[in-house]
């Protein structure tokens, strides 16, 4: 019995082969293959078998494996995204020969030159957005999108505009890859929504850096979008989301000429919202690492806000350095919250307001535990807030991380707790 020659080709057709390749094709007895692959053959005398009902196509096949030398035509790679997957489930490996053509993600990374051992490829072709998503959130870089005629390059581009994202991508469309009409472009996704594309199309997207310069004039005087922030290139969405900043900012009852402290302001995206809201207050942006210092103060230049101070170091130690605030904002908390809230409330002054956003259960628990024991006044939001994101033809929601807020008002309390 003869293996199952599985041959590769490419848009070039029979002249992308190798000699070797093509000498199996030239002895193949049934040629089995899409009406595209098969056409590559036209003066092949071997009998054929169109892969239209694939299942059908492979019985037949088997039928056939005792009488005939069979090559089956695929695209590209049959074991990357292809066939070969199907078909090492019909047939033993051992009865199986690979013989891969140039993967068209090997030919979209040489078209943009763009290093890719570390690129991650993601099929949608009949598959949902979800991993790409999540590849998108993360600020992985570069990827490959394998695309279909509802997941296509506008669809995509329509998916990236939607999730608002800190981490911008340089965006490519090769179309076509090792055809004579082969087309490589670098588009803005609002310029791909405008556009239609070859069926045979493979997206690439790579990390480019954000415009230094923006257009002041052109945002809300509330709610900066996500995608204006510098952000962590590692951890894009290490970001307080613009929907919780504006909760936040309801919450701390922002008037003129306050201090207010941002403890744990990683890329100091609440402290730029308060220092455009409120150009008199005094903001002091209290952060860890260095690497947050460098982006609040590049987000500080870039919108121009002069009234936040960043200040390296680590709660509750370094703010007993800083003058005593009328409101408190803390974003993150590092390993000692009770520490940072017996600061807070011996420096808060007349009036004061303490707003926290906790992501976690424990955190909770502690920052709740320590209020009875202080028969401190606080009252909870918990927010749960999904942003719509395109899914083909229709959208669905896609939820952002709960996160509480709890706010406390000391000079308020009483001996009773309120909810």
């Amino acid at each position: 019995m003869h293996p199952i020659n599985v041959v590769g080709i490419g848009l070039e057709g029979a002249a992308g082969l190798s000699g070797t390749v093509q000498e199996i094709v030239d002895r193949a007895t049934l040629l089995v293959g899409s009406d595209r692959h098969l056409a590559y053959f036209p003066q092949h005398p071997a009998q054929r078998l169109t892969l239209n009902d694939i299942s059908q196509t492979l019985n037949q096949v088997k039928e056939r494996l005792s009488s005939e030398t069979i090559v089956i035509l695929v695209s590209g790679d049959p074991l990357f995204f292809g066939l070969g997957r199907l078909l090492l489930t019909y047939f033993p490996p051992e009865q199986l020969c690979f013989h891969p053509h140039v993967s068209s993600v090997q030919l979209a990374f040489s078209r943009v030159k763009v290093s890719w051992q570390d690129a991650k490829i993601i099929s949608i072709h009949g598959r949902d957005f979800d991993e790409l998503v999540t590849a998108l959130q993360k600020g992985a870089s570069p990827i490959a999108v394998l695309t279909d005629p509802l997941h296509s390059p506008g669809a995509i581009a329509h998916l990236l505009l939607n999730l608002d994202l800190p981490t911008h991508y340089q965006f490519w469309v090769c179309e076509n890859l090792g055809g004579t009409d082969e087309l490589i472009q670098s588009l803005s996704p609002q310029d791909a929504l405008m556009r239609t594309f070859a069926p045979l199309n493979i997206v690439i997207l790579v990390h480019k850096p954000q415009d230094s310069c923006i257009d002041l004039n052109s945002l809300p005087a509330l709610g900066i979008p996500d995608r204006q922030f510098y952000s962590f290139g590692d951890r894009p969405g290490l970001i307080t989301k613009r929907e919780i900043r504006l909760l936040i900012l309801g919450e701390l009852g922002l008037q003129p000429k306050q201090t207010i402290w941002d403890i744990g302001a990683g890329t100091g995206s609440v402290s730029m919202e308060i220092g455009r809201l409120v150009p008199t207050a005094q903001i002091y942006a209290i952060e860890k690492t260095a690497a947050g210092i460098q982006l609040i103060q590049k987000n500080a230049r870039r919108f121009r806000v002069s009234n936040v101070i960043s200040i390296q170091g680590k709660a509750p130690d370094i703010l007993r350095q800083i003058p005593a605030p009328h409101r408190v904002f803390i974003g993150g908390t590092g390993e000692d919250l009770q520490g940072i809230l017996a600061c807070c409330l011996a420096t808060l002054l007349p009036g004061g307001k303490i707003v926290m956003a906790l992501a976690t259960l424990e955190h909770w628990q502690e920052a709740i535990a320590w209020i009875h024991r202080h028969q401190l006044t606080y009252r909870v939001l918990q927010v749960q807030v999904s942003r719509s994101v395109p899914v083909g033809r229709f959208t669905r929601f896609s939820p952002l991380n709960p996160v509480t807020l709890l706010t406390i008002e000391p000079f308020n309390s009483t001996a009773k707790i309120t909810h």
